[in-house]
Formats: C-alpha cells, sequence, structure tokens
C-alpha cells in the first residue's frame, strides 16, 4: 500500500482526531477511565418515542442492578408495517469495551440507518464498560439480553419476527457479538432463531504482531498502543492476547466446527490495522465449516460506517442488505 493515510474530507478526518485525542487523555496511567473528559466528545441522545425520519424508540430497561438495557429502533413507514414481519437485528456498539453506550449519538444514528435501509426492528445493546467491568461482564450482558428476548417477545413490536434474527457489531461490538453467537449456539434459544452474524471490522488480536499492525501501527483510533492497553483493562490480570476472548482463531480458540454458528458476512477496510485479524477470523470461520463472505473496501478506515458522507458507508449498506436478504430467503 503506497500510504499509510486514508482518503478523508477534512471535517471526518479533524472529527477522528479529536476523538482520537480525547480517548487517549482519558486513559489513566493507573488503567482507569477519566469518565467526565471523554463525554466532552460523547454525546447522548434520548429515545424518541414520536417518529423522527422514519423511526422511533425507546428503551427498554433487562437489569436495573447493572444498568442492563436495550434501545428499541422501530420503522414507522408504510412498507414497515405493511410487512407484518420484519427481522430483528441484534447490535452491540463498538469503542473498544471501554467506550460509548448504545445512547450515544453516533450509535444512536447508525442504527436508526440500520432500521431504515433494513427495514428492521434494532436492538442496540447497553452493556458494562471496562475497566470498570472486566472479561466476562460484557459477554454476559450480551448473552443474558438475548436470554431477556428470547422469554419475552412480547416487548418487542408485533411486527417482529424473532425467528429471523441477526447479531450484529461494529469493532468491540463485533467481537462480542461472535462470543455471544458461540454462546447461544452452545444453550440454545427457545423462541429466537439466528440465522445471521454482521461482523463490522471485529476487534480481535493476538500477541503477534501482524503487517498490517506493523504497516498501520499509528492509525488514528486503534493505533497498536491504543489497543494494547483497551485488551490489559479488559482481561482478567495475567492474561495475554492469546486469551479466547481476543485471538478467536489463536491457541486457546473455541472449537465451532460441531456448532450451527450463523451464517456470516465480515467487512474490512484497507487501511485498517486490524485487517489482518479480520481476514485470519474470516478464514478461521471458513476452515471451521461454516459460511462466510469477506467484503473488503481498500480505501476504508476503521469506523468508516458512523460517517454516512463517505462513499463506502453507503455501499456498505448496500451490501449489508443483500446479505439480510439473501439470509431470510433462505429460511422461507
Amino acid at each position: 500500500m503506497a500510504t499509510t493515510k486514508p482518503p478523508l474530507p477534512w471535517k471526518i478526518r479533524l472529527t477522528i482526531f479529536l476523538l482520537s485525542v480525547v480517548s487517549d487523555a482519558s486513559r489513566r496511567s493507573n488503567n482507569t477511565i477519566n469518565r467526565r473528559l471523554f463525554k466532552l466528545v460523547d454525546r447522548h441522545t434520548p429515545p424518541n418515542s414520536t417518529v423522527v425520519n422514519g423511526v422511533y424508540s425507546s428503551d427498554v430497561t433487562v437489569d436495573p442492578s447493572r444498568n442492563l438495557w436495550f434501545r428499541l429502533f422501530i420503522p414507522s413507514t408504510s412498507s414497515a408495517i405493511s410487512a407484518a414481519s420484519l427481522p430483528v437485528l441484534i447490535y452491540f456498539h463498538g469503542g473498544g469495551f471501554t467506550f460509548f453506550s448504545a445512547a450515544s449519538t453516533v450509535f444512536d444514528v447508525v442504527c436508526r440507518l440500520y432500521c431504515r435501509s433494513l427495514n428492521a426492528v434494532v436492538v442496540s445493546v447497553e452493556y458494562r464498560l471496562a475497566p470498570e467491568h472486566r472479561y466476562p461482564s460484557q459477554y454476559d450482558d450480551g448473552h443474558d439480553v438475548l436470554k431477556f428476548l428470547d422469554q419475552n417477545v412480547t416487548v418487542l413490536p408485533n411486527i417482529a419476527d424473532v425467528s429471523k434474527c441477526f447479531l450484529a457489531g461494529d469493532s468491540a461490538g463485533a467481537n462480542l457479538a461472535h462470543h455471544v453467537a458461540v454462546r447461544v449456539c452452545k444453550e440454545k434459544l427457545q423462541t429466537l432463531k439466528v440465522i445471521g452474524m454482521v461482523s463490522v471490522q471485529p476487534f480481535f488480536g493476538g500477541e503477534e504482531r501482524t503487517g498490517s499492525e506493523m504497516r498501520l501501527n499509528r492509525a488514528l483510533v486503534v493505533s497498536v498502543e491504543r489497543t494494547d492497553w483497551l485488551w490489559k483493562v479488559l482481561l482478567p490480570n495475567g492474561s495475554d492476547r492469546d486469551h479466547e476472548a481476543v485471538n478467536v482463531s489463536g491457541p486457546n480458540a473455541v472449537d465451532i466446527s460441531g456448532l450451527d454458528y450463523p451464517n456470516t458476512i465480515v467487512f474490512m477496510g484497507g487501511f485498517d490495522p486490524l485487517r489482518d485479524w479480520q481476514r485470519k477470523y474470516y478464514e478461521w470461520l471458513c476452515k471451521s465449516g461454516k459460511d462466510a463472505e469477506l467484503i473488503d473496501y481498500p480505501n476504508a478506515t476503521h469506523a468508516f460506517y458512523l460517517f454516512p458522507e463517505l462513499p463506502h458507508t453507503r455501499l456498505f449498506f448496500s451490501r449489508l442488505k443483500e446479505f439480510v436478504t439473501k439470509q431470510i430467503s433462505n429460511v422461507n
């Protein structure tokens, strides 16, 4: 690759730069987070009980003792209502397991895009964050939301078809979605049926330094120094990056060959330092006998999908709709 700087409009480049600066400043040397400082760049949006751009939303509590809840997005267009059988996208936001929320404006906006573009009911999960809550808190929360939905389907609108569920996530959220899928495959759900996995630039890693990490080691958002710190504050003390939560295809990988793991689409970008790990994940799925697709946008940086004005973001949503439509047609 001739350059390590992605072709980005200056406004987006400035936004990513400021976010990176503030997130770096929020990471204290004692492995804690200055939450008050990070809130300067993490605006929150309340749910909208009235329709906004074709979508309305509400928050549903799962377990108040650990502030476990999700934001529910429902399309209000006439085509959505007349369909009366919409897929359900269960979404886990990114942020390195340490930043952001289902209420963060940036993720509220992207979930509305998912809702409208896919004509789907979207469940955006609010899970506990590290370092205050280390592994496996986030994975427990994700799994418990699925169990809650499985046992309380009436919290979803009548137009939601729980036999057509998709797990989805970006970055750390894609890592979380993968591990929740493994748990669901092992324990089985009674009502919900997960028919697809949407893995957007998943946050995986390992002790090895890959070619993309070395070539793009000073990238904004997910530099090697940042990701090393994020793994350190997530994992149990004494663990290394070959932990099964991090290196899903490495020496401690869980064998999924005998599991009914959902068909998967993996998205990656040419300027993402994590791309080699994402490719390893895709190849591991294939070797495990699972149906997987890999979509690569050579000019995309990490978290490109959060900027609707980028051309590859439009391609992303179009390709995602094709994947969802295909999986639904396979079960009909």
